[in-house]
């Protein structure tokens, strides 16, 4: 299992000891060393659209107006940290952010 995200994220940290704790084998690629390839972003805007731009956070805001207007995966080439976290690639499903839902399809 792949979890995207940061390895700064608490969220991403979360997630992985969580799954590891339930004997699930994890890889948490930081998006950040390993930037997504545009081949990545566009399996994953497939999966789900604009939601993979958290809008709400500071890295986004401070985003100038041309890439606020720009597409998703232009977003997320110029600054990976607007990547909603963490995405998470279970064979071919993926997850987005981790709350009941995703941790009850996981474990």
């Amino acid at each position: 299992m792949i979890i995207y995200g940061l390895e700064t994220c608490p969220l991403c940290a979360r997630a992985q000891k969580t799954l590891n704790d339930a004997g699930i084998k994890t890889t948490l690629r930081d998006v950040r060393a390993e930037p997504l390839t545009e081949a990545e972003i566009a399996t994953l805007y497939a999966q789900f659209g604009d939601r993979m731009v958290d809008t709400n956070t500071n890295d986004y805001r401070s985003l100038g107006m041309w890439l606020k207007n720009s597409e998703t995966d232009a977003q997320i080439l110029a600054q990976p940290k607007v990547m909603a976290r963490p995405i998470i690639q279970n064979g071919d499903d993926w997850h987005l952010g981790w709350d009941d839902d995703v941790r009850s399809a996981l474990i």
